[in-house]
């Protein structure tokens, strides 16, 4: 057990963000996945990726208030980890590998759509790179720095708020071409 936590209680602080809850489940369960990993051929460094990868699900899962755990953290941690890994290989190799017997693929969906937002990520970061300045600055400072339309018109210098809306609007239609753009190539 996890001290006066439940299972329930620390997967909601885990989707609150909190420090604690997120070193109370890396290190009760880090080891476990690490010695899998490595006696299934991969190092350590190969682990703390792909337990990284496997928390970063775990905590995008459970910021989904739908979300509802039907195993204990570490069931899941292991199986997505055991996933990516298995995953891993087969990237690794030209011959496709046969999976162990042992494997059920739980939790894959999870982790196919956690490759499918990384990869619209890197998308989306292609699109940004392309659109070049000011609109990447001023995208950014509205969505990633969450500045109101006044202090957008003051760092960038736009007469007022409504210009730099109208601005702000060119740029993401700019974004969107480019991001499509990227869709369509692949």
């Amino acid at each position: 057990m996890y001290g006066s936590n439940t299972e329930q209680e620390l997967l909601m602080e885990l989707a609150a963000g909190k420090r604690s809850a997120t070193e109370q489940v890396y290190s009760q369960h880090y080891p476990i996945v690490t010695k899998w990993i490595q006696k299934n051929g991969g190092s350590e460094p190969d682990a703390a990726d792909i337990y990284q990868e496997a928390m970063v699900i775990l905590f995008e899962k459970a910021q989904n208030e739908e979300f509802r755990l039907s195993c204990r953290i570490g069931t899941y941690l292991f199986a997505v980890s055991k996933n990516l890994w298995f995953k891993k290989l087969q990237k690794l190799q030209k011959d496709p590998i046969n999976l162990p017997d042992t494997w059920d693929g739980a939790y894959e969906d999870d982790v196919k759509a956690h490759h499918e937002r990384e990869t619209h990520f890197g998308q989306l970061n292609e699109a940004l790179d392309k659109i070049g300045e000011p609109c990447r600055s001023l995208l950014k400072a509205f969505y990633q720095h969450d500045k109101s339309m006044q202090e957008i018109a003051a760092d960038f210098g736009y007469t007022n708020p409504d210009n730099a809306k109208t601005q702000k609007y060119k740029c993401l239609t700019r974004l969107r071409k480019l991001f499509y753009g990227v869709q369509a190539k692949i």
